[in-house]
């Protein structure tokens, strides 16, 4: 059998959510598990992670195009969840009807581990089922925000489950975890280093950020210099504040003058080379139409879909 297994997220912007832990330590943790463990069984298996992209529309079109180009007999996402710190528990989705009777097992090996049983349900929404081209699930092992389930959760045994649940057996002699070479780093601060250097955000000498995982002066500063820019508090480390800052950067709303304040504004201003005040004042809103000119777009004042692909691609 030729699986295709997706670690989910692990590949900036597409990063996933944050709470106790974080989503992408965990799933490229399980996901590398799970690799190793199907492989031991005698399995081929196809990573189906990218190791970059221009966008999450771009990492998630790369994982589908790997699964499909490779022909692999059953496609593999694996994620954790994020809600509200209450919810909690294990759900898979599924593609269809075929995909759905390899999503049962797997739910049912999961949550015989105590994780509470929210079903299988359908995945038609979700991209990556949407478009491969053989049975495929989506696995969302538990919740990163909720207390109980972080108590419950062991990286060992949630793979154990999925290969189980794939596979009706698991290795007989034990399998040592092979990492791939991103683990040898901390996952977190490599995701934040990529991040700003995305945004633009120098250290203390106005270089780019060494792409290391290493939390050193030079991300410290840019750390905390992004903290000017955005508002929130500085500590020079990346705090809640910090993240939820660079996601509401990174969602790319529409900006429109006079209706729009706070981190995403103080971050334009600072791109554009204005006072950063987080007012989208009539100030902003002549430097953001001579931006527009200059880069030929409609000089409209709203910073959309084409205004930020100039800005942060």
């Amino acid at each position: 059998m030729k699986f295709g297994i997706d670690s989910g997220h692990n590949c900036p912007p597409d990063t996933g959510a944050r709470g106790i832990k974080f989503e992408d330590n965990l799933t490229l943790d399980v996901g590398n598990r799970v690799i190793n463990k199907l492989k031991a069984l005698g399995h081929e298996v196809v990573v189906c992670r990218p190791d970059r992209a221009s966008s999450v529309t771009d990492s998630l079109s790369r994982r589908c195009a790997t699964a499909n180009s490779s022909r692999v007999d059953i496609y593999v996402s694996i994620h954790f969840n994020s809600f509200n710190g209450q919810a909690n528990g294990t759900e898979v989705f599924a593609g269809s009807d075929s995909s759905t009777k390899i999503a049962k097992p797997v739910l049912d090996e999961i949550v015989k581990l105590g994780f509470f049983n929210r079903g299988v349900k359908s995945g038609s929404h979700l991209y990556v089922l949407r478009n491969t081209n053989m049975p495929a699930i989506l696995v969302e092992g538990c919740f990163v925000d909720s207390q109980k389930d972080m108590n419950l959760f062991e990286p060992e045994a949630m793979a154990n489950a999925i290969v189980k649940g794939l596979t009706g057996k698991l290795p007989t002699a034990p399998v040592n975890p092979v990492p791939d070479e991103t683990m040898n780093v901390d996952t977190t601060v490599l995701r934040l280093q990529k991040t700003l250097n995305q945004l633009k955000i120098t250290d203390t000498n106005g270089k780019p950020l060494t792409e290391d995982g290493i939390s050193g002066n030079s991300t410290r500063s840019a750390v905390a210099k992004f903290q000017r820019v955005a508002g929130v508090p500085e500590t020079g480390t990346a705090d809640k504040a910090t993240w939820d800052a660079i996601n509401l950067i990174l969602a790319k709303r529409i900006i429109r003058p006079n209706h729009a304040g706070g981190p995403v504004i103080r971050y334009l201003q600072y791109r554009l080379g204005v006072e950063v005040d987080g007012v989208y004042g009539p100030q902003t809103e002549t430097i953001v139409k001579n931006f527009q000119k200059q880069n030929n777009l409609v000089a409209d004042g709203i910073i959309g879909p084409a205004s930020w692909q100039k800005i942060i691609g």
